[in-house]
């Protein structure tokens, strides 16, 4: 059998050559991108996720390819890279909603009709019909939260409050059902807990609702959870990892709490929501691993961290 430089067999190259994946030396060549960045592009930031041979070796496919000079075109405009990772989820979420953007809007508008009118059995139909037609994650990030955040930030006008009150209860009993359905042994196992702050429990749900996958399971603490007695917590669960969620900035301090708390930990502290976000760059090289503010960045990430291939 021929072996050739990058360490692949003559059989392997060539079914590389039929599927459009390249090796990184080959990727290194074309973007100008050396494998050490490249390394870290995947393992530190999560911004590009290489197909992996049994012996380890990375594969890029186009696409992979077309995602790292997108990046380096932020990059040339001065953007951080922790940021990067963010903005190229939101553009795939914004060239995703044109196409969707008709069909969620009037959605969304009949859902503000039956809140409006606070009627239940039509708020039930249309939450059953909007499941039959869209997946999981558009059901919440598409329809219905944003019209509760719409009711949420509008609720000084007279009646929002109680239309938002309304159907928060709503969406937290049909959350509440799906968790516990979802309640079946997986791969691997998560707590999620609320940090000390603001937070509303629907956000909190609906992300432990959408971060679970076949081979995640998430159990929630609630919002009132002492970041103290998380060690105690997780010494009796004995979770695979704790993620700590939160949608507003790290406070003063919070950080370097954070990063005690992980060093008392029995199981990795992993971040998530906007805080993740901007807390990326001040927790490099600490225990605490972030996640990302956008769910399928977030649960990619998961995924990649529990393989071994996302550094902190």
């Amino acid at each position: 059998m021929q072996i050739n430089k990058q360490g692949l067999s003559s059989d392997i190259q060539a079914s590389l050559q039929e599927q459009d994946l390249f090796p990184i030396r080959e990727v290194s060549r074309v973007t100008g991108v050396n494998a050490v960045t490249l390394r870290a592009w995947e393992r530190r930031y999560g911004l590009i996720q290489p197909t992996r041979t049994d012996s380890g070796h990375r594969l890029y496919s186009q696409a992979d390819i077309d995602d790292i000079r997108r990046i380096l075109g932020w990059l040339e405009r001065g953007v951080a890279v922790s940021k990067v990772g963010s903005i190229l989820a939101r553009g795939q979420k914004l060239a995703h909603g044109v196409v969707l953007a008709d069909c969620t809007a009037g959605w969304q508008a009949q859902v503000r009709e039956a809140v409006h009118r606070f009627d239940a059995v039509a708020l039930d139909s249309l939450f059953d019909q909007v499941f039959a037609a869209l997946n999981l994650d558009l059901v919440f990030t598409e329809v219905f939260m944003p019209v509760w955040h719409d009711l949420a930030a509008g609720q000084g006008a007279f009646g929002l409050a109680s239309e938002w009150l309304f159907l928060d209860q709503f969406l937290r009993g049909r959350v509440f059902t799906r968790l516990q359905l979802a309640r079946v042994p997986r791969s691997h196992t998560v707590l999620l807990a609320p940090l000390p702050g603001p937070c509303l429990e629907l956000d909190l749900l609906v992300t432990g609702l959408l971060l679970a996958s076949d081979e995640v399971g998430v159990q929630l603490l609630m919002p009132g959870q002492v970041l103290d007695e998380l060690p105690l917590v997780c010494e009796r669960l004995r979770p695979d990892a704790m993620v700590l969620f939160s949608n507003h900035p790290l406070s003063d301090g919070l950080g370097k709490r954070l990063i005690r708390l992980a060093t008392g930990l029995q199981c990795p502290l992993l971040l998530a929501g906007e805080a993740a976000e901007g807390a990326q760059d001040g927790l490099a090289g600490s225990p605490v691993a972030c996640l990302g503010a956008e769910i399928e960045r977030m649960r990619r990430r998961l995924r990649q961290y529990f393989a071994g291939q996302l550094d902190t």
